[in-house]
């Protein structure tokens, strides 16, 4: 990476004093311990039970909240005489991802990657190609931490598990080297616009951007074919697909831990999510003192 393109993913000056703001907030353990008790407690809590439960004195209790109302982290409201406190749902997700930023896991301005490989193109998947593409799926079988599945399904059933116009491959030097390809995620109508994805990648074209040139065409084509958004499932272990997909607008939801067994143990998969749009709705930090806490 040259300057250049390092100073141009520099964190900007307004989100790393919005980011500041917040950690300053909670650089005080006391607000840390109220903000848990608050996020653990469905619905709202007054500041006495709030008061009793971490057992400091209420008016030590008040201090604290106004600093964490004035970021946004939780909400006051006045209900005759008493205050209850809700955490503000948005900063669920603002929070971790402002911290993900810091640390680099995520980019400040999650779009699609622009740097792919000239030697590599994408089109339509057509019958022809599921030999081929059963055979790039076995090998990401192998590795042990692409999916749960122990076994590439069947041509038949790959040809009608994806969503018509929504599954590609990946060619180089004349050959399939990746595919990618999206699944609905129900049958209800509502969810018609949300689908699961996948990218699988040969084993012998790794590390050339295939599955980088996948996922753009894949996440390009969905935001124009329907699909409103994307979501995918990664083992914590695949810190490269976990990149990738940060590098094309998604954002990790959360970690379902021990989800399920995979070989006799137990694995963990980290939940990421697509909106169309991401790139323009999400891309800077904005103040969280009217209540909204940017998902960043």
């Amino acid at each position: 990476m040259t300057p250049l393109d390092h100073a141009a993913r520099l964190l900007p000056q307004t989100d790393a004093e919005t980011y500041a703001a917040w950690f300053a907030c909670l650089a005080e353990p006391t607000r840390v311990r109220l903000l848990h008790v608050i996020a653990t407690t469905p619905g709202s809590i007054s500041v006495g039970e709030l008061a009793d439960t971490v057992e400091i004195r209420q008016p030590t209790v008040s201090h604290h909240l106004r600093k964490l109302a004035d970021v946004g982290f939780v909400t006051l409201t006045k209900v005759g005489t008493s205050t209850r406190v809700a955490i503000n749902p948005a900063c669920c997700t603002g929070l971790p991802h402002a911290a993900d930023i810091v640390m680099g896991v995520l980019d400040a301005r999650p779009c699609c990657p622009t740097d792919l490989p000239a030697d590599v193109t994408t089109r339509p998947m057509a019958d022809a190609d599921l030999e081929r593409v059963r055979e790039i799926y076995s090998q990401g079988i192998a590795t042990g931490d692409a999916t749960f599945e122990t076994r590439a399904p069947d041509t038949d059933s790959l040809r009608t598990a994806w969503i018509p116009g929504h599954r590609w491959v990946a060619e180089a030097d004349g050959a399939v080297v990746g595919w990618a390809a999206a699944s609905a995620v129900s049958t209800r109508e509502a969810y018609a616009g949300v689908a699961e994805t996948s990218v699988y990648v040969a084993e012998g074209a790794r590390g050339r951007g295939v599955g980088k040139a996948l996922l753009y065409r894949q996440v390009t084509e969905a935001d124009t074919g329907g699909l409103w958004m994307l979501q995918t499932s990664v083992f914590p272990e695949n810190r490269a697909g976990l990149a990738l997909h940060h590098q094309a607008g998604f954002r990790t939801v959360g970690v379902r831990e021990r989800i399920a067994r995979h070989h006799g143990r137990w694995r963990d998969t980290v939940l990421l999510e697509r909106r169309r749009g991401t790139g323009s709705e999400t891309g800077t930090a904005a103040s969280c003192g009217d209540g909204e806490c940017p998902s960043a």
